[in-house]
């Protein structure tokens, strides 16, 4: 029996924190496997007379905080001739980004099966998608009006306010009434109402519980999460900025979130998604490169990639 054939399209792999990356940890779990391993960046994609090819890297990973990788080959190749095909790219959600998963949509119809789904993923933007599941999340707003925004300020007293194409806490500001700052942020993050931004209530919560991220695989959690508690100088919970991780267990609550939006994500083809949730509410929707597999591995002494790759490649032998 041929060993699975695994890509990924990812940032460059030199600049990662092998540390963290939830990438790195899926790498090196196929590699245990006996599968193989193959390396993409955006630049390596390309159409040719409607066929999805690449400039492919064969990979060697290496769970060593100093040398993690050694690319072994490269070749062009048709990406049909891929089993799995992970889209781990991080936002920007820009324009290339898009490009990109037209290409992936071809590798798809060529028979690679492309986690997540090209289609779901310019569907499902991960600032908006929340808006199609109301019932779990606060109060929020999309728009490019400064009027709108003061007007939501007004009502709620406190706001938080970011780009809907960004990841990594990158440019998400906190509004609160009669702060002299207000009108300026705003008119940065909406370049003048050109651009629409995400508003949503603050949830004070956040403070004491942080910013839970809750990894869904085929639209079912994870026991186990992790949460991000701000540090005492940022209202971010995120730990690139500075934020503190702690592994939690599932309540009942973040398990009804995620049964209200499990057959939506799966309907769409989003089989690997990190949610995030604030005190009771859904406030991110994070489907282009979910993090904090390490991070919870480590807490619970669990193996998420393992999890994910066993549901992959049953769905694979059961074709």
């Amino acid at each position: 029996m041929n060993p699975v054939r695994i890509g990924f399209v990812m940032d460059p792999i030199s600049t990662i924190n092998p540390k963290k990356d939830t990438t790195l940890a899926i790498m090196l779990e196929a590699q245990s496997r006996g599968w193989l391993i193959f390396y993409m960046e955006l630049k390596d994609l390309f159409l040719e007379n409607g066929e999805a090819k690449a400039v492919m890297h064969t990979i060697i990973v290496y769970d060593d905080l100093e040398n993690w990788f050694e690319i072994r080959s490269s070749e062009y190749k048709s990406l049909g001739d891929m089993d799995l095909l992970f889209m781990r790219k991080d936002p920007p959600f820009d324009m290339e980004y898009i490009m990109a998963t037209y290409i992936l949509e071809q590798a798809a119809r060529q028979g690679v099966k492309v986690i997540n789904d090209p289609q779901g993923l310019r569907d499902a933007n991960e600032k908006v998608f929340t808006a199609w599941f109301p019932q779990c999340c606060p109060p929020g707003l999309l728009t490019r009006s400064k009027s709108a925004i003061l007007d939501f300020l007004v009502k709620h007293q406190k706001i938080v306010i970011k780009p809907t194409c960004k990841m990594g806490g990158k440019s998400v500001f906190l509004l609160v009434k009669n702060d002299p700052n207000v009108n300026v942020i705003i008119e940065e993050v909406t370049k003048n109402e050109q651009v629409y931004v995400q508003v949503q209530k603050y949830i004070p919560e956040i403070s004491e519980t942080g910013d839970k991220r809750i990894l869904l695989i085929n639209g079912e959690p994870v026991e186990y999460a992790l949460t991000r508690i701000p540090s005492k100088d940022d209202h971010r919970g995120n730990l690139a900025v500075g934020a503190k991780g702690k592994g939690f267990k599932l309540t009942e609550n973040d398990r009804w979130i995620c049964s209200q939006i499990g057959p939506t994500l799966v309907k769409k083809g989003l089989l690997f998604v990190g949610i995030d949730v604030i005190g009771d509410y859904l406030t991110e929707i994070n489907v282009t490169s979910p993090t904090c597999v390490r991070e919870i591995d480590k807490e619970f002494n669990i193996n998420i990639s393992a999890i994910l790759l066993d549901f992959l490649n049953n769905n694979l032998n059961s074709k």
